[in-house]
Parts: structure tokens; sequence; C-alpha cells
């Protein structure tokens, strides 16, 4: 596929939110105090804000710089820490090995290391409580970009139908705020049907946007004020601010809404190619926007009057009709964008341990990545009606998303300047530079948005610290149940000690006992014995678990080695998945580990002392004692996604007179047509009598309040019920 085909293609996934921002920066700039200042210099300072923001931002910043720092092809937030959780070791993860650092996604390798990398690098690794408040500011960018997905959708849908007044004057506001709130409702119920049915309308629905609202940009031009080009000059932004004072500080929280979603651009990376988004940008977004905003500011110089409905009054009379039908669509689809991006952010989440397990749905069998999240689209359509019928009003709307942006802007910053240093171990001063000169007009920025706090600011304040409490609550829990898992393991010199038996009677059959540990025997084993002294023939131990990679191929998905003696016939299986990985539904799951475990016995040396370890390609990876296996759990066999095929061709060979199976082999398959067991620990976690208030409520009452809601981790791992067992645990954390 053609780069122009892809950069095509990008405008309706990555620029909808951008794109719309004329409808509404003008009118909540000049909203406040800075209207009594309204004359052709505060206009034409505003426009250089505006223009200057636009290009050392979104052109410099995101588009030639951030997009450079991609984690394998993916962008945004999490794509940032991932890089230097990998080059630096800071990741929150548990269960994380060397053999995870051997995936190609993993490469940490690239120049040389400096003294300020290696510096950097071990003041994290002295200093935990700094990787600690590195994790809470990737939180707060990730939970202000979900607030977006609160915002975006009521601004950029009331903004659009607002412009309805103009025509209809008998309106009422109470209609307009109903048919905005008729448009969110038909958008948040059509998400389950997905993306793709509809995506392919919404290129060309922003490529119409773009060339409109560029071509009235010119209309205005020529027709009103010809030199408005003169406010390019900076030297506008000086007399700005000296004439207009604290009131032209506190207008840049509307200022900054002319570059809500270039953190779009660097997210949605993963969907395209970098040089397709620059195209995109470049050559037509970047000049249509200016365009738009130089004639909407010529405009406004003659019609000082028409400053709260600036945008529909300059549309020419002859085309206000086709423009408010598109604008609206266009509101839409940054709206959907928006949403899809949520949508994606919460899965990366779950993966990471930092949000409740949900339920999430695949819309598109063809589309890799296209998911639906009920929960959490019901969640934002309340909220998004919440705020569209308790605020009414775009001026305090844009306050709010003004502080969201900037915040998720500065963390990108504040991460990218670390990526700068310890990723691409540049020299500091460009890192310092890099952090100086754009931290500090996003701190502006910021500044300017913190004042307007009590004018709606407060709204995605109050959605960050509510979504930030619930991802450290839930991520602290699960790290504090991992801790108690690894101090409760049991003792492999204990298993030993009770004989190939274990001491309990051993029926036919596969018995899965899912994990959150790596290496040991987990105290749900223990827990099941005793109460109930009989077990499968043959017992494996799974992982789920999530590498701070974006993703895994089939091909590395598990990894399966032996615990134990070879007569014991216990072993684990690890599966991984990348932080944007989806579980697939249809997996095949039971027939690909025990083809997995099949191929691992046959690939095995005939010994009792060692136990060598085969890739899936037959290439020897290591040897060690199998009393240290466990303990040190570095080494595996590999499976890939043709273990199955390579199965049935080694048993056809053996019908047909060439190396049959070996017992154990035979042993195991015999025991899979037994069936299938999947035991799981149904836990409960409370705190410790001497902990702290603090630790009781969070733990007691938030993390157990979200653990019975959020989805059973059955659901997650697609269990089927008629093999399921549920053993009960209860943990002191």
């Amino acid at each position: 596929m053609t780069v122009a085909t892809l950069a095509y293609q990008s405008l309706g996934v990555v620029y909808g939110d951008l794109s719309t921002s004329p409808l509404y920066v003008y009118k909540t700039t000049f909203s406040g105090k800075l209207s009594l200042h309204e004359n052709d210099e505060e206009i034409y300072g505003v426009f250089s804000f505006i223009f200057w923001t636009f290009t050392l931002i979104a052109l410099f910043k995101y588009t030639l710089i951030v997009m450079s720092a991609d984690d394998n092809g993916e962008g945004g937030t999490f794509a940032l820490y991932s890089l230097l959780c990998r080059h630096a070791r800071l990741s929150i993860l548990p269960n994380q090995q060397a053999t995870d650092e051997k995936l190609s996604a993993y490469a940490t390798h690239g120049s040389m290391e400096t003294w300020q990398s290696s510096a950097l690098k071990s003041f994290f690794e002295k200093h935990p409580r700094f990787r600690t408040g590195l994790f809470i500011l990737v939180l707060l960018g990730t939970c202000m970009a979900i607030g977006d997905g609160v915002l975006t959708p009521t601004i950029s849908v009331l903004s659009a139908v607002s412009g309805v007044r103009l025509k209809i004057t008998a309106l009422h506001e109470n209609y307009v705020v109903l048919i905005s709130c008729v448009i969110i409702v038909g958008l948040f119920s059509l998400q389950h049907h997905g993306t793709n049915r509809v995506a392919f309308m919404f290129a060309p629905i922003v490529a119409a946007w773009l060339l409109c609202i560029s071509s009235i940009g010119i209309y205005n031009i020529f027709r009103w004020n010809p030199h408005i080009f003169r406010a390019l000059s900076p030297v506008y932004m000086l007399k700005f601010l000296k004439r207009t004072g604290i009131e032209g500080w506190i207008s840049l929280g509307g200022v900054v809404l002319s570059i809500t979603g270039v953190e779009t651009m660097f997210a949605d990376l993963g969907h395209f190619s970098s040089l397709s988004i620059r195209v995109a940008f470049s050559f037509l977004v970047y000049p249509c926007l200016v365009l738009a905003y130089m004639g909407e500011a010529a405009f406004l110089s003659k019609h000082h009057e028409d400053i709260q409905r600036s945008f529909y009054k300059a549309i020419p009379e002859a085309v206000f009709w086709p423009v408010f039908i598109v604008a609206t669509f266009a509101a839409v689809v940054g709206s959907q964008a928006v949403i899809s991006a949520t949508f994606s952010i919460i899965n990366q989440c779950c993966a990471l341990n930092c949000f409740p397990f949900v339920k999430i749905i695949h819309t598109s069998s063809k589309i890799y990545g296209q998911i639906y999240i009920p929960e959490v689209n019901w969640i934002l359509m309340c909220l998004c009606l919440a705020v569209t019928i308790g605020l009414r009003d775009t001026n305090m709307m844009g306050h709010a998303y003004g502080l969201a942006v900037t915040t998720v802007m500065f963390v990108t910053t504040c991460l990218m300047a670390l990526v700068i240093l310890i990723v691409w171990k540049q020299r500091i001063a460009i890192a310092v530079a890099f952090l100086v000169i754009f931290g500090s007009m996003e701190l502006l920025y910021i500044s300017a948005s913190v004042y307007k706090i009590p004018e709606g600011g407060w709204i995605p304040l109050a959605l960050s610290f509510i979504f930030m409490a619930i991802m450290y609550i839930w991520n602290y829990g699960t790290t504090k149940k991992h801790e108690f898992d690894v101090e409760n393991k049991v003792s492999m010199n204990r298993i030993v000690c009770l004989g190939p038996s274990l001491g309990m009677v051993r029926v036919p059959g596969i018995g899965l006992i899912y994990t959150n540990l790596v290496s040991g025997v987990p105290a749900v084993f223990g827990h099941f014995v005793t109460n109930l002294p009989a077990f499968h023939q043959v017992l494996v131990f799974v992982c789920v678990k999530s590498v701070q990679v974006p993703y895994i191929s089939e091909k590395d998905r598990l990894m399966i080695g032996r615990v134990g003696p070879k007569e014991y016939c216990m072993f684990r299986c690890i599966v991984r998945y990348g932080y944007k990985d989806l579980q697939q539904e249809n997996y095949d799951f039971e027939n690909r580990l025990v083809s997995g475990i099949v191929q691992f016995v046959e690939a095995e040396e005939d010994t009792t002392l060692k136990t060598t370890f085969i890739s899936a390609c037959g290439r020897e990876v290591g040897n060690m004692d199998i009393e240290k296996f466990d303990a040190q759990n570095q080494d595996h066999s590999f499976t890939n996604s043709k273990s199955s095929d390579i199965l049935e061709t080694k048993i056809r060979k053996g019908h047909g007179g060439g190396a049959p199976l070996k017992d154990e082999s035979l042993q195991i398959l015999r025991a899979k047509e037994s069936g299938v067991a999947f035991i799981l620990g149904h836990s409960y976690a409370k705190a410790k009598k001497s902990s702290s208030i603090v630790k009781k409520f969070a733990i007691n009452v938030v993390y157990s309040f979200l653990s019975k809601n959020c989805r059973e981790p059955d659901v997650v791992l697609n269990v089927p019920h008629t093999s399921l067992l549920e053993v009960g645990m209860i943990y002191h954390v």
C-alpha cells in the first residue's frame, strides 16, 4: 500500500479531533474579560499565538521529533514508558524473565552507552520512589487521555449543532442540548458494530471538511483583510500580552484548543506508518487549518461583534447548510476516533495490571486491534451526557478540555526527554533543551488552564483523580497479591519428597492450574490437594503474563518446561502477551498446549540428571540441573503456531514405521482424551490487622469492590465453565 493511500486513510482515524478545533477555539479564547479587548491588535495576537503554537508543538515537536520515538511501530504514552522500562529496567510488571529479552521486539541494542544515560539508569535503580513517581506520571497522562474521551464528543458535537441557531433564531438552547444528546447516544449505541463498517466514510468526510474550511478561510482573507498575514510575526504575541495583561494570559487556555488531537497523531501510529501520518499532516492538515484560523481572524478583524459565533458567521450564506452538515459529520468522526483510542488505552491498562478486567470484544475479524468494551462505552456515554446537560456551554467545556490536553502533552514531553537520554543516548544538553523549550510552553498553557478550574477545569481533574485512584489501587492490590504468592509458594523439595504420586491419587486427565508465578508451585495447588487429595495424571502450571513490548508473535507465545523429575509428569506453560495484544476467543488453547508439551517431550534428551531445552526449530537453547530449573527458570522450549502440524507429522511417521512417539508423549495424549480440567484460584484480598487505615480502606473496600464487580479470571482467560474448578483463597496483604 502506498504512502499516499495510507496518508489519505489516516485523515479519518487520526485527524478528526484536530480538524474540528476551529469550531470553538476563537469563541473560547475571547470568553471572559478578554471580550472587552476585541480589537484588531488582540485578534492579530490571538492568531499569532495559534499559528506558532500549532507550528512549534504540532509540527516540530510531534511530527518531527516525538513520532520518531515509536515502540516497534506503536506510539502513545505507554509506548514511551515501555521503551524506558526495557532500556532502564523500570518495569512494574511482575514475572519478568531473562528469556523475555530474547524477543525480537525487546531489542535494546543501539548506540554506545553514555555516562549520562548510565547515571540516570543507576539513579532509578537506587531510588524506587522515583520509579513509582514516573509510574504515577504515566498514569496521570493516561487518565487525562481518558478524560479526552469524555470531553471531545461533548464539545465537538455541541459546537457543531449550536450553529443551527444562527438560521433558526427561535430555537431554544434546550433543543440544541437535546439534539446534541441524541447524537451522542446514537454515537455510543453504534460502537458495538465496530468502526470498520463506517470507517471507509471517515477519510472523505474529514478531507471534505478540511477543504471546506480552508476554502472559506481563503475567501475571508481576500474578502475582509488581506493584511492578516502580518499576524504571522511573533511580535504580535508580545503586543497581545502587553496590552491585555492577566486577561490575555488567562485566554491562552482557549488558544491551546487549537492543538487538541495532536497526541492522537502519536497514539495512532500503530495503525499507519509514521511517514504517512507526517505526509498527511504536513501537506494537507497543517496548511488547511492555518488557512482556516487565518481566515476566521480576518473576518473577526472586521466583525468584532460576532466574536462568540465567529465560525458560522464567517461562512458565506450560499454554502452555510452544506458546511453545517459536514461540520456535524466531522464532529462525529472526531469523537469516534477518541472513543476508539479510549478503548485501546483501557485494554493496555488491563494488560499492565493497571485496570480491573473488563469484557473486550473484537469488532473486526480482518482488522487487528479494533475492539469494543461495553462497560467503558456506557460509562463514557453517561459522563458525556452529564457534561453536556450540566454545562450546556462550550466555553466551560473548552476550559476543561484545555487542561486535559496540556497535561497529556506535558507528560509526553517529560517522558520524551528521558527517552532522548536513556534510549537515544543523546547528550544531556539536547534533552534539557527539548524539555525547556516545549515544557515551558506547555506549562504556560497549563497555568492559564488552571486558572479556569472553577469554570469547568475541575472536570478533567475530578475524572483523572477517580481513574488514577482506581488504577493505582488495582495495581497496588495486584502487586501485593503476587508478593503473597511468591512468599507462600510450595517448596520444590517438599514436592519431590512426596514421590511421583505427590502423596495423592493421580486420576486420568490433564489438570491446568492457573497461577501468577513463573517459577515454583503456587499455594493454591497445596490448598487444593489438602481439601481434595486427588489430582490428574498430567499436571501443568499455566501462567498468563504480559511483557513490556506491544506485540508477541505466535511462535514466541508459549514457553514450556518441566517441573521436577520426569516421572512426576509436571510441566509449566508460560503464555506471553504484549501490552497491545488481544487474547483471542477462538485460540484453541488446549490443543496448542498439549501439542507443545508433546513436542517438548519428544525433543528432550533421555536423561534423568539434566534436561536440555530445545526450541521449536530444533535448536538447543541451554541445559541445567532439574533441581535448579524451577528456581532459575531461564530456559524453556518454545512452541510455534505450527506445532500441531509438526506433531501430526510425527504421529504419522510413527504409524508408518518411523520413530514412534515416546511413552510419555502417548501418556499425555491419552490423558488429553480423558479430559482437561481448569483450576483457578478464587482469591479474596484482605489487609493485615496491623495495616494503616488508608491501606485497609484501599484493600478491604476499594480493591474488594473492584474485584467483585470486574470480569472474573475464567471469563478473561476464556475457560470453559464445564471444565472449571475454583479454589477459594484469602490473601493477607
